[in-house]
């Protein structure tokens, strides 16, 4: 497998607006897609008008859920576009996969075969800050039988969709509450790996947050229900006393790239950083002494989502007055400004992958 196969589309679309879209609701003119075959290997790749799927009333997937996905962004820098750290999305893509025992990708091939499609479709990466080209990546078992085991074809697509601004109302504080009855992941299970599974674990206690006026829900630990652990789909993190604390990735946490970039970021800033297990009784105890001094989710869509409350058995923990934090906004504007051009990339997080 050295080439991929261009099908050129009989008409292209109109482009959207991006700032009157929502999140993953267009999607461009092509689509990359490629096929597994037990004993043939990854073949077939080639870069298609983006259309509907066809697969078996008996897929696999559908029936037993082995599939996983990743999710990066492309960004336009004048008259360049370049992706955010996607050689390390890849490869996380192929940590999931170990876990799902799905057929490892060719790195190399797929980062090249992303460039040539993002080269293609540049045109619909949007131009204004805070926009950018949502990138899905996703494997499924694409196996035709009603059968409980590993499956023995696979389908790898990538797909973009131009999506506007994460903060629709501007960056704000969100509102969070402790879930302490419903579990996300546990060790030895799904937890590190970005499956569908996961996050259908997620959708019930998000529901119940959003009816107790909640905007999202933060994860304890699937045994002692102790031990914090995600922030709805995001890596969370803590400012107590000037020391930037995360929980440590124990198998059940998945190993954020954002959360990686603040990581690193933040110790050359000067800040003291510690990946370690951290209980909802000591973040408790740091505010009632008045230690706890910023809350913050990271991720890929919104990159930093200051908390401003805490709920925990029925007790709300205000943090730093309801107001974004110092240490959660400058991340958020070095992050955003590198990835739009406005900071200097001294890490080589961004890739320039074609001019426009």
């Amino acid at each position: 497998m050295s080439t991929v196969k261009f099908v050129k589309a009989a008409k292209l679309k109109e482009k959207p607006d991006v700032a009157k879209i929502g999140f993953g609701t267009h999607f461009t003119d092509y689509m990359f897609e490629m096929t597994y075959t037990e004993g043939k290997g990854w073949h077939n790749a080639q870069i298609i008008p983006y259309d509907n799927i066809s697969v078996s009333p008996a897929n696999a997937t559908i029936h037993y859920g082995q599939a996983i996905f990743e999710g990066m962004k492309a960004f336009r820098q004048g008259n360049k576009v370049v992706i955010f750290r996607p050689m390390d999305h890849i490869k996380r893509l192929n940590n999931s996969a170990r876990i799902l025992d799905i057929p490892q990708v060719d790195t190399a091939f797929v980062h090249d075969a992303l460039k040539q499609l993002i080269t293609i479709e540049k045109d619909w990466v949007p131009a204004q800050r805070g926009q950018s080209l949502y990138i899905r990546p996703f494997i499924f078992a694409d196996d035709g039988f009603l059968g409980v085991s590993v499956g023995k074809t696979y389908k790898m697509y990538i797909i973009l969709s131009p999506v506007a601004a994460y903060y629709a109302h501007g960056f704000a504080p969100v509102k969070i509450m402790v879930e302490d009855t419903y579990v996300r992941a546990t060790k030895g299970g799904l937890g590190e790996a970005k499956t569908p599974a996961n996050y259908a674990a997620s959708l019930h206690a998000g529901l119940v947050a959003h009816q107790k006026s909640y905007d999202q829900t933060l994860w304890l630990d699937g045994v002692e229900r102790k031990y914090i652990e995600e922030v709805g789909s995001m890596n969370i993190l803590f400012k107590i006393d000037g020391e930037i604390v995360t929980p440590e990735l124990d198998g059940s946490i998945l190993s954020g790239i954002t959360r990686r970039t603040v990581l690193q970021v933040a110790k050359e800033w000067g800040y003291p950083v510690a990946e370690r297990r951290i209980s909802i009784d000591e973040i408790k105890d740091a505010y009632k002494k008045g230690h706890l001094e910023e809350v913050f989710g990271s991720g890929t869509a919104a990159v930093i989502s200051p908390v401003g409350v805490l709920g925990y058995k029925g007790e709300d923990m205000i943090i730093n007055n309801g107001q974004i934090g110092p240490f959660a906004q400058k991340m958020f504007n070095y992050v955003t400004g590198v990835q739009c051009g406005a900071e200097k990339d001294i890490h080589g997080f961004t890739e320039i992958v074609a001019e426009v």
